[in-house]
């Protein structure tokens, strides 16, 4: 279950006053990631916006994914929160509008310790049964997950493995050493770390870029598993057009504009305080997708 690609998929707005969620544009971009051959859906991850969705819209969204896929690829639905009560609430109603399993950052804002840390992730996978997979990306929230911590959650029956965004190559391999012995999987979210983590042990990726340019990092990662490594380097080396496009603007408005432009679904932009591409940063956009001939 926790291998191949997996798209953290964008959640789609409407250009309105209210940026409604359009669960139009959400079934064409997942009818165009399963027809690509995507592993699995993700929503509600950081490319997903989770952190200006309203709880209430999570759930929703959630719901419609689940019910739209309908078992074609596993769900993996992000439930973390600031508090263990808050993060517990949400996966227990992920799972039971049908999330196959769910993705759970850590606590962000504050930095708890590795005993909180423990408690937090324990506490959650004693309230559900579906598998959990830990989210780590301390650019984001401050917070690394040692690992000590995974060595600990990993003896967890549900806790099965973990996504790691850090981009710090050591410490996967920590969390490759630590889950060892243990059904525990390791999901690179580094898009430009795919091809060394696949080598290091990983089992999948976590792939933002595969909204885009899915059939780039579907082929990669067939790719690595066939042995075809020197094709493998030159599909990883074809991430970094759209990866340096996407330093032009806040997360994620620049991918959701790309993938509009390309004409794969009508994702609308960011939620505010993100603001649309520019003109010029439009053309920027019209320019790596002339790379992928998109």
């Amino acid at each position: 279950m926790f291998e191949g690609i997996i798209t953290p998929i964008v959640t789609p707005f409407y250009r309105n006053e209210e940026e409604t969620i359009n669960i139009e544009a959400m079934h064409q971009l997942v009818d165009h990631l399963i027809k690509h051959g995507v592993s699995g859906i993700f929503p509600l991850g950081s490319n997903g916006e989770f952190h200006v969705v309203s709880e209430q819209e999570r759930i929703m969204f959630a719901k419609e994914v689940v019910k739209y896929v309908n078992k074609r690829v596993p769900v993996y639905v992000g439930t973390g929160a600031c508090s263990t009560k808050s993060a517990v609430e949400m996966s227990k109603k992920a799972e039971a509008v049908g999330a196959d399993a769910l993705s759970v950052i850590t606590p962000f804002f504050i930095k708890p310790t590795d005993k909180e840390l423990v408690s937090y992730y324990t506490t959650i996978a004693r309230n559900v049964k579906i598998p959990i997979i830990l989210y780590n990306i301390p650019n984001n929230t401050g917070c690394n997950i040692s690992k000590e911590v995974v060595s600990e959650l990993s003896q967890i029956d549900n806790i099965q493995g973990i996504k790691d965004s850090s981009g710090n190559l050591d410490n996967l391999q920590g969390y490759i050493d630590a889950a060892k012995g243990h059904r525990f999987n390791i999901l690179i979210g580094s898009d430009s770390k795919i091809y060394k983590a696949y080598q290091m042990g990983a089992t999948g990726a976590i792939a933002a870029t595969s909204n885009l340019i899915t059939d780039v990092v579907v082929s990669l990662d067939k790719a690595l598993r066939t042995g075809d490594l020197e094709k493998a380097q030159q599909l990883q080396e074809d991430l970094e057009p759209l990866r340096a496009a996407l330093k032009l603007g806040t997360v994620p408005s620049i991918l959701k504009r790309a993938v509009e432009l390309a004409g794969i679904a009508p994702v609308g932009p960011a939620r505010q305080p993100a603001l649309e591409p520019n003109q010029s940063t439009d053309n920027k956009i019209k320019d790596m997708l002339s790379h992928y001939d998109l």
